[in-house]
């Protein structure tokens, strides 16, 4: 029935010039499926740039809200819209209003994993993979940096210099990773190397032998000389890493370390997505403005 129901996804994905993006913590099959793989900085430049009428975006809603602020005139699917992400969640535009009365002076850095209504009322946006370099550069003095608390702990220590004010969101699945589940996986793996994304605890990135996004951590694994890997994030990543370097080995931290919101994205979703021009993605016209110039800051930046 799969290879059927693949079939069929490709007729109409001809028939609508439309175009499958996942995300690298998609289930194996959607990733295959897709013509293009990556984590959200990929996703939103590849989204913004390939000539297709249609984005199938597999991921969560943010991500297909991201995918629709940089491309208006496209229409945007997101295939299961149950695809939430609760980190995302964790603020509001009620909520950020809000601070921004009460300290007006604080520039917002907002991480992609937000709502396009959290993007509006942002200065500049940062993903895992470029948060660090484009933070580096910004003169502000009273940073806001949301949701990730995690992410934005890791990025303090890496800049002295500049010590941003921290929203208490994080990641539900990176967040449930212990120090001890990684102390564990050493004692059976001594030699492999720790890869770690900064969406964990502070006490699991002080473990780490290599700390970055979903797309650094692969392109780690190929460049190191070491032959195994224990990896801090999410497991849908182990499908690249092994088809990228066969010969090497690769152990989840933790069989805790699953999204089930980012699993919840099924064939039978993008096939009836595509049949049905359904669920779109729509963003009022000035929510979609406030939120480009946002990600359009990040982008000129990266």
């Amino acid at each position: 029935m799969s290879q059927e129901l693949i079939s069929k996804i490709h007729h109409l994905k001809a028939k609508k010039n439309a175009t499958i993006i996942a995300h690298f913590y998609q289930s194996p099959e959607i990733q295959d499926l897709a013509d293009f793989v990556g984590d959200s900085l990929a996703m939103a430049k590849y989204g913004k740039d390939v000539d297709a009428d249609c984005l199938v975006v597999c991921g969560v809603k943010f991500m297909a809200e991201t995918a629709k602020i940089l491309s208006p005139d496209k229409m945007v699917l997101l295939p299961n819209q149950d695809a939430g992400c609760p980190m995302a969640d964790m603020v509001d535009a009620k909520s950020l209003s809000m601070h921004k009365k009460r300290h007006p002076n604080h520039y917002i850095v907002s991480y992609v994993n937000t709502s396009a209504d959290v993007k509006a009322l942002t200065d500049i946006c940062v993903t895992s993979s470029n948060a660090l370099h484009i933070i580096r550069q910004l003169d502000q003095k009273e940073i806001l940096f949301l949701p990730d608390k995690n992410l934005g702990h890791y990025i303090n220590t890496q800049l002295p210099g500049q010590q941003m004010h921290l929203w208490p969101g994080f990641c539900r699945t990176h967040d449930r990773l212990k120090p001890e589940d990684v102390i564990s996986m050493k004692v059976l793996y001594p030699s492999a190397e720790v890869l770690v994304h900064p969406e964990c605890d502070p006490s699991v990135v002080k473990l780490a032998d290599f700390v970055g996004s979903t797309a650094g951590i692969i392109h780690r694994a190929s460049a190191s000389s070491a032959r195994s890997f224990i990896i801090c994030t999410e497991e849908g990543v182990l499908h690249r890493l092994k088809q990228n370097e066969p010969e090497k080995a690769f152990y989840l931290a933790s069989g805790k370390l699953l999204c089930q919101n980012m699993k919840k994205t099924e064939l039978e979703d993008i096939y009836r997505s595509l049949l049905n021009n359904s669920p779109e993605m729509m963003i009022d016209k000035s929510t979609r403005l406030a939120a480009y110039n946002a990600l359009d800051q990040m982008l000129a930046l990266s």
